[in-house]
């Protein structure tokens, strides 16, 4: 920010110039009402952002008759296929990215009419694992020629992850399945509602005989009561459809609908996670801050000429006399010179008390070092 402030002698020069830093001023309030935001989204985006939407989940099948002329062995035999397919109901935003259909759920299990398929082959699974592919639909394929009831068991895949409450704590609250956040912020309205706190010692819940029964103690702490609700949450219920594969011809145009409730990611989320990862902008500002860094400088730059030309027409002798001051003040610190070589250059310097003490050092400096260079020569022949 210092490199863009125009110096004080340059706005009295130019009073113009105010106005240019009535607008930097603005730019500094704008800067912090943006990063103010920005911290707002940050935080925003750690909380869920969800949205209640409608899955419609179409069940149909088809029926193959038996083809006795057939060449193909699967042919032959009778068999019907069932279809489980689905998609989001009004899902026009272009911010939203479409899911496929499994991306919804955690496990499908569909029990076909155990007396048809026998105990080992009633059953089919699909459940999500890290390595899942994401499907549209799923279908199932097996032989018969007569209707089979069957029933479909679908696990919504909830994130963040809910739970089923145990049926008091279910009573208590008013809430079937809720995420861990929300049933432990149930509990503390509870707790605050009744007066549950200790008054003296705030940490700990006197429990009525509802918390009780529930937690069975008559008295806890506000950090047990994570630990505590393990056990009483259970995995939510599934969504049973029950549903009847017809192998009548007439039916096989007929489609069963039903309408899910799903919770999916509020779009504003995607725009809000973008504005935050978006660089083109930054990388806008930082080349334009750098243009006015330049332009700064060139003013400061065009100041100092003005100042130098306008001080050497108002007095060109005393002007140059400075300036030569001020270059050898210079010189010195660049060459490192210590003392004054001008007054060295003069004998009247050499004629002063300290001169003889001078001399006598640098004779004694000399002798020291020959002495020393001597007995090295002579140590040197010794051996």
């Amino acid at each position: 920010m210092a490199d863009k402030i125009l110096p004080q002698r340059i706005r009295e020069l130019v009073p113009e110039s105010q106005a240019y830093m009535d607008l930097l001023a603005f730019e500094r309030k704008l800067d912090q009402t943006i990063m103010r935001k920005r911290v707002d989204i940050q935080e925003a985006l750690k909380r869920p952002m969800k949205q209640k939407r409608k899955l419609r989940l179409y069940i149909s099948n088809t029926f193959n008759p038996a083809k006795p002329d057939s060449e193909d062995s699967e042919g032959s035999i009778a068999s019907w296929e069932l279809r489980v397919e689905g998609k989001l109901l009004e899902d026009v935003s272009e911010f939203s990215q479409k899911r496929k259909f499994s991306s919804f759920f955690k496990s499908l299990v569909i029990e076909l009419d155990k007396d048809l398929y026998g105990p080992d082959n009633h059953i089919v699974e699909w459940h999500r694992t890290p390595t899942t592919q994401e499907t549209d639909g799923f279908q199932v394929k097996r032989p018969g020629d007569v209707n089979v009831r069957c029933t479909l068991l679908l696990m919504l895949d909830y994130q963040p992850p809910q739970f089923k409450l145990d049926p008091r704590l279910a009573r208590l609250l008013g809430i079937h399945t809720q995420t861990r956040s929300c049933i432990i912020q149930a509990l503390w309205q509870y707790v605050k509602t009744n007066k549950l706190q200790d008054s003296h010692e705030k940490e700990y819940i006197n429990c009525d005989k509802y918390f009780q029964q529930i937690f069975d103690c008559p008295r806890l702490k506000f950090c047990e009561i994570p630990q505590r609700l393990t056990n009483l949450l259970l995995p939510p219920d599934p969504i049973v459809i029950n549903h009847v594969i017809s192998v009548d011809p007439n039916d096989h145009k007929k489609t069963a609908c039903y309408d899910i409730d799903v919770e999916v990611d509020d779009p504003l989320k995607t725009q809000m996670s973008g504005f935050l990862l978006s660089t083109a902008n930054q990388q806008e500002i930082a080349s334009l801050d750098n243009k006015i860094h330049e332009t700064i400088e060139s003013i400061n730059q065009l100041k100092i000429q003005r100042d130098f030309m306008l001080s050497f027409s108002r007095d060109p002798k005393g002007y140059i006399q400075d300036w030569i001051c001020s270059q050898n003040r210079d010189l010195k610190l660049m060459t490192d010179v210590v003392e004054n070589p001008e007054e060295e250059r003069r004998a009247e310097f050499y004629n002063q008390p300290w001169s003889q003490e001078a001399v006598s050092r640098y004779f004694y400096c000399k002798i020291q070092q020959r002495r020393q260079e001597l007995e090295q020569a002579l140590a040197t022949r010794t051996t």
